[in-house]
């Protein structure tokens, strides 16, 4: 006897559960990796402002560095999904070793040009005399834990791939608590100042990447994977990589140009774009948890030759985006009266954050569309018209920003101009979702 077709509602329930199991986790592993820096910047405050500032330069640093390589989570994600949807888990626990190999060799590029070079590019971004020998050492410890934070993007992806969200926020939690009680001991329990602040984090690092290998190792050993490096799988993984690496990358220039524009129009304004800035990142983290359900999601469903299932899946994600949008819009213009004294007691600061905060409101419904496909079409490997749409985006967006110090409007026409970059975003984005070519079938692309 047949089975009767799902009914709608039954599919939408059912995608609604994968959605909140996979999301409302990954969230929780997002919010926790910024209160790192968070956990550290209080510790090492306590120092002296000298100390403070050579950690934030530090930070920038990292922060930027490991950012450019977050590729190792998403093709990772992406491409073990698929496997797993085609019911090839041994493959799809290999096809996640070649990405941890990949990120380890990476790790060790960065180690070589940083350990040298750190005084270089802590004066490079304009460190004080007294702030810079601070910096320095916090940044030349630290680089030695960039392989492990990069063997953590990948294992996160691995298991992302699996469909588990909630090892990678575990491990995060945990890794938070480890980092801020390190950082207290060594940097005033063992008087080791800043360098003890690094030396915490980096012993965290490590504690994070090796969890997360025994979990991998543990599943490879299960199903028979292979632990051994394959040059020709590591090759793969780092094509796959690259147009993402040109998406990050273009994304970065991006929030580079607005912050060099809002530095022209004046400190109120600098002041008041890094208020705002701070809040949309954090609303980021809410929208790219669905993200990366939807990776996960898309690439099992296509990995199972299920087009009809990914494309209903998409469109249900999409209604969660705006629905989470609008939620996100909403709070925002109800918290505004709260949130900003918090940052600032500045009245000029006040007036300028005010009705950018309002842009930022109306624009997160756009927001909302613009993380979920993002993460479709990576979940479905799409990486080459993630890159050219980025590219695209970045084109669009530079001309009209530079023009804000010119024309006028302040602060207020610099976020609006971000809001054109993510309609212009949401544009090329939908066009391929619509288009249908993303929905390419089998264990690989």
């Amino acid at each position: 006897m047949t089975q009767a077709p799902a009914t709608p509602q039954a599919t939408r329930r059912q995608h609604d559960r994968e959605i909140v199991a996979l999301a409302v986790p990954a969230f929780g592993a997002l919010v926790a990796e910024p209160l790192f820096v968070m956990a550290d910047s209080a510790i090492v405050g306590h120092l002296g402002t000298a100390q403070l500032a050579g950690l934030g330069v530090a930070s920038a640093l990292l922060t930027t560095a490991v950012s450019v390589f977050v590729f190792l989570a998403y093709a990772t994600t992406a491409a073990v999904a698929r496997r797993v949807g085609a019911g090839d888990l041994q493959a799809a626990i290999r096809q996640g070793m070649d990405g941890i190999w990949l990120a380890l060799l990476l790790g060790a590029a960065v180690i070589a040009a940083v350990l040298p070079t750190a005084p270089a590019l802590v004066n490079l971004f304009g460190a004080s005399d007294t702030a810079a020998p601070y910096g320095s050492t916090y940044l030349r410890i630290s680089a030695l834990g960039i392989p492990a934070m990069l063997v953590v993007l990948a294992a996160t992806g691995v298991l992302r791939g699996l469909q588990n969200t909630k090892t990678p926020l575990y491990v995060a939690v945990a890794g938070f608590v480890a980092n801020a009680g390190l950082n207290a001991g060594l940097v005033y329990g063992a008087g080791l100042g800043i360098a003890g602040s690094a030396w915490g984090t980096v012993t965290a690092q490590c504690g994070m990447a090796a969890v997360y290998l025994t979990v991998v190792v543990r599943g490879a050993r299960r199903h028979g994977a292979s632990l051994r490096p394959d040059l020709g799988g590591i090759r793969a993984s780092a094509q796959a990589g690259v147009p993402l690496l040109v998406r990050t990358l273009s994304l970065r220039a991006i929030l580079m140009i607005a912050t060099a524009v809002a530095a022209r129009l004046g400190d109120a304004d600098i002041a008041a774009h890094q208020i705002v800035l701070s809040l949309w990142s954090l609303l980021a983290f809410a929208l790219d948890a669905i993200a990366i359900a939807g990776q996960a999601i898309i690439g099992r469903y296509l990995g199972a030759e299920d087009a009809r299932g990914a494309r209903q899946a998409c469109r249900r994600m999409v209604e969660w985006g705006i629905a989470v949008g609008i939620v996100l819009g909403a709070l925002v213009v109800i918290a505004r009266p709260v949130f900003l004294p918090l940052f600032t007691n500045d009245p000029a600061v006040r007036d300028a954050a005010l009705p950018a905060l309002v842009i930022v409101a109306l624009s997160q419904p756009i927001c909302g569309i613009v993380f979920v496909l993002d993460g479709v079409l990576m979940g479905a490997g799409d990486g080459p018209y993630l890159a050219g749409a980025m590219l695209t985006t970045l084109a669009v967006f530079a001309p009209v920003a530079l023009l804000v110090p010119t024309l006028g409007g302040g602060l207020t026409a610099l976020w609006a101009a971000m809001t054109l970059m993510m309609a212009v975003r949401m544009l090329t984005l939908w066009l391929r979702a619509r288009s249908g070519r993303w929905l390419v079938t089998g264990a690989t692309r």
